[in-house]
């Protein structure tokens, strides 16, 4: 088989639109989804200082606002736990209930879905697209093509635009952005999104799914006989003899039953509803999203003959077969406790975080200086962060260091809502009878004398003699 032959498709999918339950929470997903991503930029919020956006990531400022949340860059681990976080939900939920991210969550999932919603207003639904697609090119085709990705070019560069927003104040940036003047950043984030979502969720579509995605090569591995995942049921679908149209007396339940033919209608439009153009009824298959479209179009058709619905349906092969499903397993348990204690972590940390961080560091060229009256000095940078949103004042007074004097080079330690000072402390210590050199432990601290933290903060040091 030739190269190409592999990489090139036979055909454009077209899949055709379904209603039903999962349709309707898919729908409600990609709408708060959309809401959240593309309205979270303009909500203002007020704070004593930064921003009054509700969420901003200030890169220079190094700070990273989300709501009453104001993180600095030494929470980065705050990161590293939501990104463990989510890893393991992911395996927790895929262990439970199968690719469910993939065919309700997934940023590729919601745009695609998007964009084919912008298609099919366009164009028409499924039969309608499959016509003009083989139509020779005219003006009704030219414009509706060309509507079509014209919307989609402007959803994609609102998404660009939108996700730039997130760095800077959304009002400015915006005017900034449609008068020329936005920093060049910005232009290059927007101009490489823009191009990347029309490519992914325009025009490679399903194929992201099927070929670039890493999450569906490895989720057999996560799956079991015990996972809920999208299945055909073969035995009632099938029967003994296959399935058949319901043409005639075929159209009864009873007669076919008694032929031993199944319930499956042969309607084909599980495979036509399909966003990844697969054909449930050949098992599970790697391009199956667990979107569940191909239950709803089922659910319908055995509405309309009056049978039982769950031809299609969320199970277990376990379940499949009449077994019962197990759920409490070595596997689901242990994601589902990593999974506890990684949010429990996450909670913790983020309620436990220090308003009033200090820290104390030698400055070690040179370690000591010997003075003229023979005391022997060291020098400190005290650094003084006051994350609270109030304006704040502290004294700074050194412990467990008998004798020795403190010399601060500033003496007023005000600090304004959200900002850093640095201090630099100079210690004068006359050595003692008996002292054998080396280090001498003592301790800075920090007494809030105004502001909204009450309690000192103790910073232990070391004193270096000769």
């Amino acid at each position: 088989m030739s190269t190409e032959q592999v990489i090139q498709p036979k055909s454009s999918l077209q899949p055709r639109s379904v209603e039903g339950r999962f349709r309707n929470i898919k729908t409600a997903i990609l709408v708060v989804a959309y809401a959240v991503f593309f309205l979270l930029p303009w909500v203002r919020w007020e704070r004593a200082v930064g921003p009054d956006q509700a969420i901003l990531f200030d890169i220079p400022g190094r700070r990273y606002y989300m709501f009453d949340l104001v993180m600095h860059a030494q929470d980065i681990f705050w990161l590293t736990a939501l990104l463990f976080l989510a890893a393991v939900l992911l395996f927790f939920v895929t262990t439970l209930f199968g690719r469910v991210f993939c065919g309700y969550f997934c940023f590729q999932t919601l745009w695609t879905d998007a964009f084919r919603w912008i298609e099919r207003f366009i164009q028409g639904d499924r039969v309608a697209r499959l016509r003009l697609e083989k139509q020779p090119w005219n003006v009704e085709k030219i414009r509706k093509i060309g509507l079509t990705h014209g919307l989609w070019l402007l959803l994609a560069m609102w998404t660009g635009l939108s996700f730039a927003l997130y760095w800077g104040d959304a009002f400015t940036l915006t005017g900034q952005f449609f008068t020329g003047s936005a920093p060049a950043a910005v232009y290059g984030t927007v101009i490489i999104l823009m191009t990347t979502t029309y490519l992914t969720a325009g025009w490679a579509k399903e194929y992201v799914c099927l070929h670039m995605c890493p999450y569906s090569r490895f989720q057999s591995v996560m799956f079991d006989q015990d996972t809920m995942i999208v299945s055909y049921d073969m035995n009632r679908g099938e029967g003994s003899t296959g399935r058949i149209k319901p043409v005639k007396e075929m159209r009864d339940q009873q007669n076919r039953q008694e032929k031993g033919h199944g319930d499956c209608v042969d309607c084909g439009l599980c495979v036509q509803v399909c966003p990844t153009g697969i054909d449930i009824r050949n098992g599970l298959q790697i391009g199956c999203i667990h979107c569940a479209l191909c239950i709803d179009a089922c659910d319908n058709i055995m509405d309309k003959q009056g049978w039982k619905r769950g031809l299609i349906r969320y199970t277990s092969e376990h379940g499949l077969e009449g077994k019962k499903t197990k759920v409490l397993k070595l596997r689901t348990v242990g994601y589902g406790l990593a999974t506890l204690l990684a949010t429990i972590y996450l909670v913790w940390s983020i309620a436990s975080s220090k308003l009033l961080e200090v820290t104390a560091v030698q400055i070690r060229s040179p370690l000591y200086v010997t003075l003229s009256d023979g005391r022997i000095q060291n020098s400190y940078e005290v650094k003084i962060n006051n994350k609270t949103m109030e304006a704040a004042r502290y004294s700074l007074t050194m412990e467990g260091l008998p004798g020795a004097e403190m010399e601060l080079h500033i003496n007023d330690l005000s600090l304004k809502p959200d900002s850093t000072m640095r201090v630099l402390a100079k210690i004068r210590y006359t050595k003692q009878p008996g002292d054998t050199g080396g280090n001498r432990e003592f301790q800075f601290k920090l007494t809030p004398l105004e502001g909204k933290v009450t309690a000192p903060v103790i910073i232990p040091s070391h004193f270096m003699t000769p």
